[in-house]
């Protein structure tokens, strides 16, 4: 309403402007003379505007009738279009006037001026595999999926929009969760362009969701192929889809074909734990000591793990602790001064039962480095070494609140994983796993708090006092005896549990004590 009384006001005024402008020209007195072929002509000052009007007029018409006499020229010579190109071409501008302004509005988030562009360039320029493209992405940023995926399969009927239709449905679907599908039709793209980058992203990534390791490291290939991803990076991730691939075999039942691949993965990348882990074991299977010892000595001193060392304790099942010890001796040289080294030996030394040579070993870690396992092993020692309670339970006592130590943590979402994965069960990203150690452990909530029930009320500390004088009268303040007679047995004092009586040890929780 207000829109329609501005167009009126705005016309109004147009015509008083016109008449005043005519009003003025024609009272100011002033004129043209002009002089043609011994003609003179004098015009006044409004008969000259409004023959320049006329004149730019008939310029303009001069020029169109040009262009169709050249258009019917060209049809008599045999361009059996030029006639409708001659009248269309006004069209065709607009159109691609339109269309521009189309894009235009999609870029600057404008769903819907973008559509109406879209609806009027496809009006003008007939062109659905210009304009259907625009319309499904005008769609989308309206939210109005069903219509998206409408014009996204009108443009697989056409050879050179079929791309661009997969893709924009593969894109929905993951939008609605619909793996599965979505699954597909990234193959199916990445089948139509396999150099595609966003495609082979995503194809990876639903690949090693849904586990289809082969079909993973063929696209791996694809990126390796195409320079995305440096060498040892494209060797690294392969390694990680071969071991998973073969933990697959494995459950399936084919041995063979798991030893295989695993013992590929640990040769593709050395310095992958889990890799050289079943490797080793696959080693053992096959009775090849040797080469398994090989491997575990190799990934050790790379980066000491403790999966490394119960796969070499699993070498020799049946072994005394001090045997086991000796044993040891040789993975320990590959990296003698390593964190886990030294925990792993005075772990064994536990075993064994020799806490003071425990105790050399561990030195001052304790106090550098505290940690839940080096605190837990100072216990153990101070508890075999016949320390007071109070020793032990200020041990276990730190041992609460301080840091987890390295842990299975994914570098993308931070988040802390029981076990190695090659795509990380919480964000889904791949090759993202490695073991570190958290920056920041938060405390447990109330953790003093809930000390005393955890590790027991420690003994109150006596202090030294004076003795004070006996009295210097005693009052005999026996009770009279009670008459003969059968009397109830007094309650039996429940024992105190001791809640650190014989502790299994933390080797023997680990794997390294028979």
């Amino acid at each position: 309403m207000i829109w329609s009384f501005v167009k009126v006001a705005l016309f109004v005024a147009a015509i008083a402007a016109l008449t005043l402008g005519a009003t003025w020209l024609s009272d100011s007195g002033e004129g043209i003379r002009v002089a043609v072929a011994g003609m003179e002509f004098t015009l006044g000052a409004l008969q000259a505007a409004i023959a320049a009007v006329v004149l730019i007029l008939a310029v303009w018409l001069f020029l169109k009738v040009l262009g169709f006499i050249v258009a019917v020229l060209k049809f008599l010579s045999g361009d059996e279009t030029a006639i409708s190109r001659y009248f269309d071409r006004n069209r065709e501008r607009k159109g691609y006037e339109a269309l521009a302004e189309g894009m235009m509005a999609l870029a600057s988030g404008e769903g819907k001026l973008a559509q109406t562009r879209a609806h009027r360039a496809e009006r003008l320029l007939h062109r659905p595999e210009l304009t259907n493209l625009i319309s499904a992405q005008a769609a989308e940023m309206q939210g109005d999926r069903k219509r998206a995926i409408e014009i996204y399969k009108r443009l697989l009927s056409d050879d050179r929009t079929r791309f661009a239709g997969v893709r924009g449905l593969m894109h929905q679907k993951l939008a609605e969760g619909d793996t599965e599908t979505a699954l597909r039709l990234a193959e199916k793209a990445f089948e139509m362009k396999p150099r595609h980058e966003e495609v082979q992203d995503i194809l990876l990534r639903l690949q090693t969701e849904s586990g289809n390791w082969a079909g993973a490291r063929t696209t791996l290939g694809a990126e390796a192929r195409q320079g995305r991803l440096p060498r040892d990076v494209h060797k690294r991730r392969d390694a990680l889809l071969a071991l998973q691939e073969a933990k697959d075999v494995f459950a399936d039942g084919h041995s063979i074909e798991a030893r295989e691949a695993a013992i590929a993965a640990n040769k593709a990348s050395p310095d992958l734990i889990p890799a050289a882990v079943m490797a080793a074991r696959s080693y053992i299977a096959k009775g090849e000591p040797k080469s398994a010892l090989r491997v575990l000595r190799k990934a050790w001193e790379v980066q000491p793990h403790p999966d490394l060392a119960a796969a070499f304790a699993g070498m020799v099942p049946e072994e005394s602790p001090i045997d086991r010890l000796a044993r040891f001796e040789t993975l320990f040289k590959a990296n003698p001064g390593a964190e886990e080294t030294v925990l792993t030996r005075t772990e064994l030394l536990i075993a064994a039962e020799d806490f003071p040579g425990a105790r050399r070993v561990m030195g001052d870690l304790a106090e550098r480095h505290p940690t839940a396992r080096t605190l837990t092993l100072m216990a153990a020692i101070a508890r075999g070494e016949g320390a007071d309670e109070a020793e032990v339970r200020g041990w276990l006592t730190r041992a609460v609140s301080a840091s987890r130590g390295p842990q299975w943590i994914c570098d993308k979402c931070q988040t802390v994983a029981a076990d190695w994965s090659p795509v990380c069960g919480a964000c889904g990203g791949f090759d993202t796993l490695s073991w570190r150690e958290a920056p920041d452990t938060p405390p447990l909530p109330h953790g003093a708090e809930m000390l005393p029930l955890i590790v027991g009320r420690p003994a109150p500390v006596q202090e030294e006092v004076e003795t004070p004088p006996p009295p210097r009268e005693p009052v005999d303040v026996t009770p009279p005896e009670p008459e003969p007679g059968p009397q109830p047995a007094p309650p039996a004092e429940p024992e105190e549990a001791d809640p650190f009586a014989e502790p299994p040890s933390v080797a023997a929780a680990r794997g390294y004590k028979t």
